[in-house]
């Protein structure tokens, strides 16, 4: 009688045949999307290192103005604040008891808070603006290549008589794409609908 290789002994062990596919370490990945990566995280670093020490101190602010000790902190110092101008605090005297101080305080500083908050935006709005002509750029760059891959792969087919070289879709993907032509027919089917 035969026996069954043990369980360790899988033909293929890098192949996975279960629903699902197990999480990739960094070090299955590739060369390419490895220095892609760093090529993006040196990117990062170095506009980290050349932002104004008033951005840096935005960002700051922003960062620690949208955290929770911020909203403790203030949810502690308003409730002291109005305890003590209701004269719940024994021994310490009212000096606000309209709550006008208050009022006035927070008010300059949801102003500086909301300045401090587009200043972070638009730095990440000018990040995003840069990171979608990059993406547009490696986007036309691949449909360049793969026009042409589509070109080399039918002239391969006719030369081998195989019948899918003549298919019209195929005609269709051949032509290049002209990315200002794209963007007009967008914005006029946008006015159209709109």
């Amino acid at each position: 009688m035969r026996q069954s290789p043990p369980a360790t002994d899988v033909p293929f062990p890098h192949v996975h045949t279960g629903p699902t596919v197990p999480d990739p370490h960094p070090h299955d990945l590739a060369s390419a999307l490895e220095r892609n990566i760093e090529a993006l995280a040196e990117r990062r670093r170095r506009d980290q290192a050349e932002a104004s020490a008033q951005d840096r101190l935005a960002e700051l602010i922003t960062r620690f103005a949208g955290s929770m000790l911020f909203v403790y902190l203030h949810l502690a110092m308003v409730a002291g604040w109005v305890a003590v101008n209701a004269g719940l605090v024994p021994g310490v005297r009212p000096f606000d008891s309209s709550f006008v101080i208050l009022a006035t305080v927070a008010s300059v500083e949801a102003i500086f808070l909301s300045t401090f908050v587009l200043i972070s935006q638009n730095r990440a709005a000018a990040a995003a603006d840069r990171r979608a002509d990059l993406d547009l750029q490696v986007g036309l760059l691949a449909e360049h290549e793969v026009t042409h891959l589509v070109q080399l792969t039918t002239q391969i087919a006719r030369k081998l008589g195989i019948e899918e070289a003549d298919n019209p879709e195929l005609q269709e993907l051949q032509r290049s794409v002209a990315p200002e032509a794209v963007l007009e027919r967008i914005e006029e089917s946008a006015e159209q609908t709109g």
